[in-house]
């Protein structure tokens, strides 16, 4: 009896069992990620409700990483029936794609696949970044991000979400300035932007947001985390933080750009970049050429300061779209635009040298679709200065005058046009303290030099973008100059004419999806130049038409590849192609890697660039061999490979950055710039090895609240083969030693920059009479320089400021070889390795109407 019973029992719990175990069977969920394509909360929304029905326990789905997370039962579900409801409201998935008609239906913020809904979200790349985070406050009055939360610029249909951190930006729509943000169970709200400024909101637990709160500042420098091309943008908060005449001195907090004087006389001043001359670095404005050929010595003083809303640095190899000259990198300065500047904006600026500066900016709408802008910019002085007494101005004396108007149309049919004119002019006195053009030029009674240049430029830019494929447009840029110089340097005379034309046509698409981008087109530059050394006639045509294309992938948020090669046929060096190519990966959210290839090239101008060997009794000697070539010489080549790693981290509870990148330069062609001879200045083919090397990190961080900390430090390896011998590159400090300290309070700005420059080798003077033989390498040395602005607030908001630079008082001793002698043999003020200007002290102030 027992037995059966308890066999009853067994068979029971075994039916138990049977049964518990066909129910789990069907009860047990499964979950997936998959990738649905979409782009903003209301995609958000659409996609959830469409995966939430029978059998679906959980749907989220990501914005930011297009991954929805599923959690269903298999016995109640397929996940293919689920994927035919997200597609049915029109969001593809995979190889499945939504009926063409429920997609056009949809909102225009939402339509991923032509890449027209990611304009709307992202804006204008013009327009200035706006950064912010957007919280919630729970029940214990702790803050959390609040993901998918919607961001939109008042009266447009451009927005964004907020990612996982609550962590939203996109660029400023033109005219607007005030955003909406919502989302579901809190009530809208209308905020009023601060372009300079990030925001923090918070929503209320009753539903309610309540009060912004600027807690939060954009970085007035910052690098794209999104972006293959490590791209490092200036702000017009990073240029305030110091006089900024000029764009020569706007990288002054800038660890990775080198501005200095070229000699001791004319005022010019150079940039290097991964340890090569400016003359490597292609500068463009607003992707047009800007400076470059004749302008070379003088262009970064052509560019006034005020007019500039960013700058855009790139090291390394730049986009094929943008031409083949770029060697060390690319810098492109973004200018005000007329439909988003200030109606008015005036700066004045005055150091204790005796050099004004008076700038003005008037920009107005005209009517609903036209905008125009009008920018003054006039820089003189009159007052002779020579810190170092040997009796030379350190700065030529005289006026730069030049103006800019530019009108911008933006229509309702995907048309844009904008044009402009500029005129520059530009008269300087230098040498002798003495020295006046009349009646002492081109005797030997006294050194002098004068330069006496008129520039004028145009361009103009049209774009289109297909109505019914907002994923295709077409643009055409088109600008032009030309530049006169009548020049001299002592009894040297140096007389240049150069006449450019530029023109680009960009067609730009995708390939079945916007993971899948590309951009072609064709390009043609032409330059013809006039040069005339003394009794020596240098005159060339360079015409170079070309085409590229250009092939960009996107997976997800975490790799992109941009693969480009352009071919151009040089009417004096005949066809080259021109091959690049760009990848970035982010293993993890706040990591970021880049490497990165490519070749350039370009044609040296080899006097225009080195005016500065001019200002001696060096003769100039030009060794080329080959007739029909510029000069005899061939063009410059180098392949340029860079690796860089940012990281994002935490530090003092506050946002921190650490960047690292490593790049070298091959040249497989140069004209060497050979100054070992003390009597002379050689340029000749390059005739062994030629390389660079950079190594750099910086570190951003902010132990306090609005006090903002940046350290750099910076070895170069630069070296080159001078008549059979590799030696280093001269006046260049093989290491340097950064730090800028910001700090804000109540409308007040404190600003320091300290910079540690490592010694020079400079080129060998062993020939010359012993009284006058220079060091072999220049002593180590340090410059600060330091500003204090004050805003007074208001709706016409007035900013002054007081700065100096090389507080120091470090300048340079002996700056001219043999000063005493300047028609003499031995002559010469070529040889700069620091500052020639000592202490300076400056003050101004800016005015703006909105």
């Amino acid at each position: 009896m027992k037995t059966q019973t308890y066999f009853r029992y067994i068979f029971s719990f075994v039916l138990v069992l049977l049964f518990a175990g066909k129910s789990l069977a069907q009860t047990a969920d499964t979950t997936v990620s998959i990738t649905v394509q979409g782009l903003c909360v209301m995609c958000k929304d659409r996609i959830e409700k469409a995966a939430k029905g029978k059998g679906v326990s959980f749907a989220e789905w990501s914005a930011e990483t297009k991954l929805l997370k599923l959690t269903f039962n298999p016995k109640s579900t397929t996940l293919d029936k689920i994927e035919n409801r997200i597609v049915a409201v029109g969001h593809d998935i995979g190889e499945k794609k939504a009926n063409n008609a429920v997609y056009e239906d949809l909102p225009a913020c939402c339509h991923y696949r032509d890449g027209s809904g990611e304009a709307l979200m992202n804006g204008s790349s013009n327009g200035p970044l706006i950064q912010g985070v957007v919280l919630e406050e729970n029940d214990k009055g702790a803050f959390k991000p609040l993901q998918g939360a919607s961001v939109q610029w008042l009266g447009t249909t451009q927005g964004t979400v907020t990612n996982e951190q609550g962590v939203f930006s996109l660029h400023q729509h033109s005219g607007a300035d005030q955003i909406v943000i919502s989302y579901t169970g809190f009530k809208s709200d209308t905020i009023a932007i601060n372009p300079q400024e990030a925001v923090m909101v918070v929503m209320a637990k009753n539903g309610t947001l309540q009060e912004v709160k600027v807690t939060a500042r954009q970085r007035s420098l910052y690098i794209s985390t999104t972006n293959a091309f490590r791209t490092q943008v200036m702000t017009e908060k990073e240029l305030y933080k110091a006089a900024c005449c000029n764009l020569s001195e706007s990288f002054e907090t800038n660890p990775s750009v080198d501005v200095s004087f070229t000699d001791a006389v004319t005022g010019s001043k150079q940039i290097q970049l991964l340890g090569l001359s400016g003359n490597y670095t292609q500068l463009t404005v607003e992707n047009l050429p800007g400076p470059r050929g004749l302008a070379t010595p003088m262009g970064l003083n052509y560019i006034p300061g005020t007019w500039v809303e960013s700058i855009q640095l790139t090291k390394g190899a730049g986009s094929v779209a943008n031409g083949f000259e770029s060697i060390a990198g690319r810098i492109n300065v973004e200018m005000k635009k007329p439909e988003t500047a200030e109606k008015l904006y005036a700066n004045v600026y005055v150091n204790s040298m005796g050099k004004t500066d008076i700038n003005l900016n008037l920009a107005q709408k005209v009517g609903k679709q036209w905008s125009t802008e009008l920018l003054l910019h006039d820089a003189f002085l009159y007052n002779n200065m020579d810190f170092n007494k040997d009796m030379y101005r350190d700065l030529p004396t005289g006026n730069l005058f030049t103006a800019l108007n530019r009108w911008k149309y933006e229509g309702t049919n995907g048309w844009m046009t904008q044009f402009g004119a500029k005129v520059l002019t530009d008269r300087k006195v230098g040498g002798d303290m003495n020295f006046k053009a009349n009646p002492h030029r081109g005797s030997t009674h006294m050194y002098g030099l004068g330069f006496n240049t008129d520039r004028y430029e145009g361009f103009a830019k049209i774009g289109y973008v297909f109505p019914e494929k907002k994923y295709q447009s077409i643009g055409l840029q088109l600008s032009g100059f030309d530049h006169k110089q009548d020049s001299y340097f002592g009894t040297t005379t140096y007389n240049a004419k150069q006449q450019n034309f530029y023109a680009n046509l960009i067609y730009q698409s995708i390939i079945n999806n916007t993971n899948h981008k590309f951009r072609t087109g064709l390009s043609y530059v032409h330059d013809k130049y006039h040069e005339t050394l003394n009794a020596q006639h240098f005159q060339r045509t360079e015409a170079v038409p070309g085409a590229f294309f250009e092939y960009t992938y996107e997976y997800l948020t975490k790799f992109s590849v941009v693969a480009g090669i352009r071919a151009d046929h040089n009417s004096l060096f005949g066809w080259f192609a021109t091959p690049r190519v760009h990848l970035r990966y982010q293993p993890f959210s706040n990591t970021t890697v880049r490497l990165s290839v490519g070749r350039g090239q370009r044609t040296a101008n080899i006097i225009a660039e080195n005016t500065a060997v001019l200002v001696s009794a060096r003769q100039f000697e030009i060794l080329g061999t080959q007739n029909g070539k510029a000069y005899g010489l061939n063009p410059e080549v180098a392949w340029n490979k860079g690796i860089s790693i940012d990281q994002k981290f935490k530090l003092f509870s506050r946002d921190a950055s650490l960047g690292i990148d490593f790049f070298r330069n091959d040249f497989t062609q140069q004209v060497v710039v050979d100054m070992e001879d003390p009597r002379k200045t050689s340029f000749y083919n390059l005739d062994g090895k030629s390389y660079s090397n950079s190594f750099q990190t910086e570190l951003n961080f902010s132990p306090l609240y609005k006090f903002d900390v940046r350290l750099a430090y910076r070895l170069f390896d630069v070296k080159s083969t001078y008549d059979g011998k590799l030696l280093e590159k001269p006046l260049l400090s093989r290491h340097r030693a950064f730090a800028n300290l910001a700090y804000e309070k109540n409308g007040w700005k404190f600003d320091f920059t300290i910079n540690y420059n490592s010694s020079k080798r400079i080129p060998s003077t062993a020939s010359n009479p012993s009284a006058l033989v220079q060091p072999t390498q220049s002593p180590d040395y340090v410059l600060m320089n330091a500003q204090i602005s004050k805003t007074l607030s208001g709706k016409k908001p007035l900013e002054i400021y007081l700065g100096g630079e090389n507080l120091g008082n470090y300048f340079q001793q002996n700056a001219i070889v043999d000063p005493m002698n300047p028609f003499g043999s031995y002559f010469d003020a070529s040889l700069i390795w620091g500052p020639i200007t000592g202490r300076m002290i400056y003050a101004g102030f800016r005015f703006k109407i909105k």
